[in-house]
């Protein structure tokens, strides 16, 4: 790491700590050349999968996209921040994880939807209106009534099999 005071190569650790809930490292450092201190932050750079549409296109994984139909779905519904965000954090892992470098959008879709429907029942409705292009009322009916015959867990209640409806 160059020094930013005097460009020196050679700068030695003083101090590492995690920070923003063990996503980064802060490391103290100083500088074998000048003597100067200063900050450094230490992030994994992790790429996401491309995205394959329905047509076959492909486009880079958009966080933006993700949280503007996520939070569509969710404007005027009572989810804190806290919980969007960590639902975005989840869906963003979820893809990830998959190890792919490519992924259907399809499979986002779906993991939108399994975590919407933890968050709030209306939202997933919403959702899964436009996601799934209800064409009528019977449509809805029939979505609510599935939500209605296996309804998501209440909020702070775990479940074993929560992890799986999820990764499923």
């Amino acid at each position: 790491m160059y020094c930013p005071f005097c460009g020196a190569q050679e700068t030695k650790v003083t101090d590492s700590r995690l920070v923003a809930e063990g996503d980064q490292v802060r490391r103290r450092r100083e500088c074998l050349g000048c003597g100067e201190r200063f900050t450094t932050y230490e992030t994994a750079e992790l790429v996401m999968p491309r995205v394959v549409k329905h047509d076959g296109t492909r486009e880079l994984f958009s966080e933006e996209k993700l949280r503007a139909g996520i939070l569509r779905a969710l404007e005027k519904r009572p989810v804190s921040t806290e919980s969007f965000e960590a639902a975005i954090e989840r869906i963003r892992q979820r893809m990830r994880a998959k190890g792919e470098r490519e992924i259907p959008s399809r499979l986002i879709g779906e993991e939108v939807m399994a975590q919407l429907r933890l968050l709030d029942q209306v939202a997933y409705i919403r959702f899964a209106s436009v996601y799934r292009s209800f064409q009528d009322l019977d449509e809805f009916r029939a979505e609510i009534d599935r939500l209605a015959q296996d309804p998501p867990f209440a909020k702070g209640e775990h479940h074993s099999n929560q992890r799986d409806e999820i990764e499923d």
